[in-house]
């Protein structure tokens, strides 16, 4: 429990200390009294490194309690037989996001695009602002059409670094920590809240929920939670059965690709509160689905693990 401790307090302090006084007034332009204001760019940038504090603080956590580096669940183990597992995290999160997407649509469909042109229009206007001449729509179709493939096939190595920064830190040892203390449910559920609050002070300046919605910023920062829990249901399951991080990691790289992809089909762009996107409640369908069957199967494995073996 000591180490739980540290390791949270940790990664809490450095990262909401960074968030509070670094971040947020560079990203709201409140900096410097105004006087200095970060371009969206190097925001995403800023916010992306946050992704390395969990890591940092698994690192700091092991030196200081002299735990050290055994058992890091940082390399694959019994490949041969844990790669079903890496698979589905490289290809399971653009499933379920395009099952929930299916769901929103089919409840709302005059909100759907098949042609994408409010997606085109916004990268139009983005080429535009930048110099760039007129795309034709068949050439703008075809760059979206692109971006959606390597959302599925490569953003999972193309986000891995920093998801590994999350990843080690929340499934690679804050996850197997509380699981040794508590059955998978109520482990993903306390470390789903938890993952929810480290994203805390993004949320209120608008990250995924934007803001001035009604009751901002808590039922943003309550809708993160409930995210950080479904996903991080799979994310866990994966990553408890590979004994490794590294499913997780492929899964968050993947997730991070591939979440948008379903609002380029929607014309008004889609609530994040309900979808196509999965930090919805139906365009996150899919992952709820996904995460009830994986507690049922840990919970299955945990209910014969504890049965007295038959005589």
């Amino acid at each position: 429990m000591k180490r739980i401790i540290i390791y949270l307090a940790v990664t809490f302090a450095i990262t909401y200390a960074l968030e509070i006084f670094i971040v947020v007034p560079l990203a709201t332009g409140t900096a410097m009294g105004g006087a200095l204001a970060a371009p969206p760019v190097a925001v995403q940038l800023i916010i992306g490194s946050m992704m390395f504090v969990p890591a940092i603080g698994v690192l700091i956590t092991r030196l200081v309690t002299k735990e050290g580096f055994k058992n890091a669940m940082i390399k694959p183990v019994d490949f041969r037989h844990t790669f079903k597992y890496y698979l589905i995290a490289w290809f399971g999160p653009a499933a379920l996001t395009i099952a929930g997407a299916a769901v929103y649509f089919l409840i709302f469909p005059s909100d759907f695009d098949p042609t994408m042109s409010a997606a085109m229009a916004l990268l139009q206007s983005s080429t535009a602002s930048q110099g760039g001449a007129e795309l034709p729509a068949d050439v703008m179709q075809i760059i979206l059409w692109v971006q959606i493939g390597v959302g599925i096939v490569l953003s999972p190595v193309l986000n891995c670094l920093t998801c590994f920064g999350e990843e080690w830190g929340w499934r690679g040892y804050l996850v197997p920590k509380v699981n040794e203390r508590l059955s998978f449910v109520p482990t993903v559920l306390v470390t789903g809240v938890i993952w929810g609050l480290w994203h805390a002070p993004l949320t209120v300046i608008g990250h995924n929920y934007g803001v001035g919605y009604p009751g901002w910023p808590f039922l943003g920062i309550f809708a993160m939670c409930i995210f950080c829990i479904v996903i991080g249901t799979l994310f866990s399951y994966l990553s408890l059965k590979a004994k490794s991080c590294l499913p997780a990691v492929i899964g968050h790289g993947a997730v991070n690709g591939f979440v948008g992809a379903a609002a380029l089909f929607s014309l008004s762009g889609g609530n994040p509160f309900i979808g196509p996107m999965p930090i919805g409640i139906l365009g996150g369908i899919g992952f709820i689905v996904a995460a009830i069957v994986c507690c049922a199967l840990m919970r299955r494995e945990e209910k014969r693990a504890s049965s007295p073996v038959a005589e």
